[in-house]
């Protein structure tokens, strides 16, 4: 229980200090009347497929943001996830002249080029979610709104050594995308282990992912540890743990929140999601960007939106907004 409060005093610490900072973004840009605005238009893009749900949140966000500011922020992706076509409308956003872009880094050699350019347009532009404080100063960008990904993968397999894993297994849905296993290597560094072929190339069909995940604890039966990066290989994991009887035998910890996982934290299934608050990470870009358009003021550093630890002593606290402002 001593870890517990721990995490509930800390995650309440961050959660303090991240509202004070988005309140006071929110009066500051509040305080233009609604005739005063000039209707500023910023877009979103990220790097996520249709079919990923997660980002609902972020979504959600923006659309609060924007009603709370007075301003327009699309929302844009590539249908498929394909990091080509982001780039392909990255380039687009940027040649309609917007007040501000978000992005995120899913891959720095693929997308540093539009964005780049969108900078030396004029354009402002704060990375979100995926990619490095580093990466985004090296763009150009204003800032960084996410989770250090190496960091929060070794704070989860710190978790793990505590509960006594040794082996592991990493299910990487989105392998394309660097942070992704930056994640997973945290963990094993963590563990102090080599990733290796620890780490499967999931992909995002779901029966897909429940079936690599099924295989691979029968091939590896010493296997002690999971850890999925998110809901679209967290789901299928809890089924197939499920289905071969293993659930709540394997310590298994998870990115993100969805109610299904808030379900399995209640269960004893998974011991702990690893919440980086996506809400903020759409949230507060909009209204960084509206104060920057109405009265040239910006924060002078990146902000860390996460990590923190949902587990079950906490639950509660965030079951009743996951998945829309969770």
């Amino acid at each position: 229980m001593r870890g517990g409060t721990r995490d509930l005093q800390r995650e309440e610490q961050m959660k303090k200090s991240i509202l004070t900072l988005a309140a006071s973004l929110a009066i500051f840009a509040g305080a233009a009347s609604p005739a005063s605005a000039e209707g500023e238009r910023f877009v979103l893009v990220s790097h996520a497929p249709d079919s990923d749900s997660w980002w609902n949140t972020i979504k959600n966000a923006i659309n609060v943001a924007g009603e709370q500011m007075g301003v327009t922020v699309e929302y844009r992706n590539p249908p498929t996830g394909d990091l080509a076509d982001m780039a392909r409308i990255i380039e687009q956003a940027a040649a309609s002249s917007p007040d501000g872009i978000i992005s995120t880094i899913a891959d720095f050699d693929v997308l540093s080029g539009p964005l780049g350019n969108a900078v030396a347009m004029g354009i402002p532009v704060i990375t979100i979610n995926s990619g490095t404080e580093e990466q985004s100063k090296e763009i150009g960008a204003l800032m960084h709104v996410g989770q250090p990904e190496k960091a929060a993968g070794f704070g989860a397999g710190e978790k793990a050594k505590a509960a006594g894993v040794t082996k592991f297994l990493c299910v990487n849905h989105y392998i394309t995308n660097p942070a992704s296993v930056e994640r997973c290597q945290g963990f094993a560094d963590a563990l102090g282990v080599d990733l290796g072929n620890q780490m499967i190339d999931a992909g995002q069909d779901p029966g897909e992912i429940q079936s690599k995940v099924a295989a691979y604890l029968q091939t590896n039966p010493d296997t002690n540890g999971i850890l999925t990066l998110g809901p679209t290989s967290a789901h299928p994991t809890i089924a197939a743990l499920n289905e071969n009887g293993q659930a709540g035998t394997i310590h298994f910890g998870t990115f993100d929140i969805s109610s299904e996982i808030a379900a399995a934290i209640k269960s004893d299934v998974v011991a702990f999601a690893i919440d980086q608050q996506p809400f903020l990470q759409g949230y507060l870009p909009v209204v960084i960007l509206t104060n920057l358009a109405r009265y040239g003021v910006v924060p002078g550093n990146s902000i860390n939106s996460g990590p923190g630890f949902v587990i079950k002593d906490n639950i509660e606290l965030v079951e009743k907004h996951a998945g829309q402002y969770r």
